[in-house]
C-alpha cells in the first residue's frame, strides 16, 4: 500500500495470518520446502509472530526483505543500508530463530552498496535482480494505477528498474565488490524473451484463459532446460488472496479471480515445477552452485544517486 501511494499503509496492516495457512497447506501437500523473505517491519508486530513462527516450525527457510520494503533502497546511503538490513535481522532472527542469509530487495531494489553491506554482514547470496526488458512498461502501468504525488514518482522512478537489466543473465553468477564475491540468484524470467514467469503473471493470464496460463508456463520451463537455467520462481503474498480478503488491494493483478480458481492454479504450477526439477529452498541451491560462476562487477549507473 505503500509502494502504490494509499493511505492507511502507516497502520501496518497485514494479511499474513491469512496468507500464510493457506500457503503452508499447498506446501505441505506437495511436500515441498522454500524460502520465504520476510520484511522486517512485519516481523516486530506481535499479531504476525504466530504466522512467522509456522513458517519456520514448518521447516522452511527465511531470507530478509529489508525492513521498511521501500522500493528505493538504491537510493539509501551505504549508512542507511546497514541500519535498515540490521534492524530486519534483529526482528526476524528474533521471531523465527533463524538469522537470514539470503537477500531480496523490495521492488528488486539493489546497489552496489546494498552487495557491499550484504557481503559485509555475512550473507551467502542475493535474489533481487530481475533481467527483463518490460520494467519501464510495468513502472507506466504502475504509476497509471496509483495515487502518487510528483514527487513520490521521482522517489519511485526507478521502480521495476531499467531496460538494461534485460540484458542481465539469467543463470546464477558471482558479484565482486571491492576484491569480494556475493552469489547472484536471479529471478527467473523467459529464456531469450525475458518476459516474467513467476506466479503473478501466470495467475494474471490464468484471468483468460488457465490453460494458456499453464501452457505458457510449460513453454517458459522448456526454454528453460534448452539454455541450462534452473528456474528461480517468485510468489508474492497476494497470489493467496482474493479480493474478498482484502478489497484494498485490488490493484494487484489477479485479485479480481476468485480464490478457490486462484490456488487451483497455484496448486498445478507448484505440481509442474516438482515434476520437472528439484524444488529446494534458495540456500541449498545457492550451495549447490558451482563454485566456477561467471564474476561480475556491478554496474548500477542509472539506478544510483550521483
Amino acid at each position: 500500500m505503500k509502494t502504490h501511494g494509499d493511505t492507511g499503509w502507516d497502520a501496518f496492516p497485514s494479511y499474513l495470518d491469512i496468507v500464510v495457512p493457506r500457503v503452508l497447506q499447498i506446501l505441505e501437500e506437495q511436500k515441498l520446502k522454500i524460502t520465504f523473505f520476510i520484511v522486517g517491519q512485519d516481523a516486530i508486530l506481535e499479531k504476525n509472530h504466530k504466522a512467522l513462527h509456522s513458517i519456520a516450525d514448518a521447516g522452511h527457510e527465511i531470507g530478509n526483505h529489508s525492513f521498511h520494503h521501500e522500493p528505493w533502497l538504491h537510493l539509501y546511503s551505504e549508512e542507511d543500508i546497514i541500519k535498515d538490513l540490521s534492524a530486519a535481522e534483529e526482528a526476524i532472527t528474533s521471531v523465527t530463530q533463524q538469522k537470514p542469509i539470503g537477500f531480496r530487495g523490495p521492488g528488486f531494489s539493489l546497489s552496489k552498496n546494498v552487495l557491499k553491506v550484504l557481503q559485509q554482514r555475512g550473507y551467502k547470496y542475493d535474489c533481487s535482480t530481475f533481467p527483463t526488458f518490460l520494467g519501464p512498461l510495468a513502472r507506466a502501468y504502475y504509476f497509471m494505477t496509483t495515487k502518487l504525488t510528483e514527487e513520490e514518482k521521482v522517489q519511485r522512478k526507478n521502480l521495476f528498474g531499467t531496460f538494461d537489466e534485460g540484458f542481465r543473465p539469467l543463470k546464477p553468477y558471482m558479484w565482486t565488490v571491492n576484491g569480494e564475491t556475493l552469489t547472484e540468484i536471479p529471478v527467473t524470467t523467459m529464456p531469450i524473451f525475458k518476459v516474467p514467469i513467476h506466479v503473478s503473471y501466470i495467475l494474471y493470464a490464468a484471468k483468460f484463459s488457465p490453460i494458456l496460463a499453464i501452457l505458457y508456463l510449460r513453454i517458459a520451463l522448456l526454454l528453460c532446460r534448452l539454455t541450462g537455467v534452473q528456474p528461480s520462481i517468485l510468489l508474492h503474498p497476494l497470489d493467496f488472496l482474493a479480493l474478498d480478503d482484502a478489497p484494498e488491494l485490488e490493484f494487484f493483478p489477479a485479485m479480481h479471480m476468485p480464490l478457490e480458481k486462484k490456488l487451483k492454479v497455484v496448486n498445478r504450477i507448484f505440481a509442474l515445477l516438482k515434476a520437472q526439477y528439484d524444488v529446494v529452498p534458495m540456500s541449498k541451491h545457492a550451495e549447490s552452485l558451482s563454485a566456477n560462476l561467471p564474476s561480475i562487477v556491478p554496474e548500477f549507473k542509472a539506478l544510483e544517486q550521483a
